[in-house]
This record gives structure tokens, sequence and C-alpha cells, in this order.
């Protein structure tokens, strides 16, 4: 079998439904399974890292939504809870990970296929792709319109 464990990692906004819908196509027809990551980036990393305040219990509850928010979308594919997973921190490392972890064979991510200065700032399908313990595919997101 080419692969047997799909790692997909979504961001739940509804663009990401492409990305997920072409991973759950992939692992259906490879008979393999599916698991959905999302990560959860630490507030502190949005700011600079530099906030006089505790963002503790801020956190906690993007996390607590985050988990809400997967299980209607994981719902949507008929995944059980098991196959989902939240984590927490920088979202390479934390994809990178998770696949290690869950001893994934194919990581899918998303892509905007930015042009110019969001080129040169990288991505996270680019982050993703570079240090990667299998493969990747990144689906492009198209604009509509």
């Amino acid at each position: 079998m080419l692969y047997k464990h799909v790692l997909v990692a979504v961001d739940l906004i509804e663009e990401c439904r492409a990305v997920a819908d072409h991973a759950m196509q992939l692992a259906n027809a490879l008979n393999a399974k599916l698991s959905l990551l999302h990560v959860v980036e630490p507030l502190a990393m949005a700011y600079g890292g530099d906030v006089p305040m505790d963002l503790s219990m801020l956190q906690q509850q993007q996390f607590e939504q985050a988990k809400e928010r997967m299980q209607l979308f994981a719902a949507d594919y008929g995944l059980p809870d098991e196959c989902l997973q939240i984590a927490f921190g920088h979202p390479r490392q934390e994809i990178h990970r998770v696949a290690t972890d869950q001893e994934c064979d194919l990581i899918v991510v998303g892509s905007h296929g930015r042009h110019g200065l969001a080129l040169l700032l990288g991505s996270t399908a680019n982050d993703v792709l570079h240090g990667a313990p299998c493969d990747v595919i990144a689906v492009r997101l198209g604009k509509k319109g």
C-alpha cells in the first residue's frame, strides 16, 4: 500500500474544506487511516511574545472553541473523536511531531499559492514541507470569483 496513514492539517476555516475533501478522497482510495489535526498557536506568538498580561484564560477558551469547531468540522466527514487531534504550539513543529508520533506517511496541507512578498515570508505549507518526516501534499486553495 502506498500510504497507510494520512494526516490532514486544517485551520478550521471554510476554505480548508477543499483540503479535507482531497485528503478524505485520497485516504478512501488508498484504504488508509485519516487523522485530522488543528494547531492552536500561542497568543503570545501573535503578539511577539511581549504581552504584559496573563493570557492563559484566553488561551484555554481558544483551545475549547477549537475543540468544538473541530468536532463539528469532523462530523461532516464522519470522523470519530479518536481521529481528531488539537495541538498547541507552532504549526510546523506540531504537524511534524504528530506525524511522527502517529506514524503518518503522508501529510496533506492547504496552500494559498502566494506570490511576491507573501512568498518570501513563507507559509505554513512551505514550513511543513521542509523537514517533514514523510511525504507532503499541498492542496492549492484557489480564490473564488
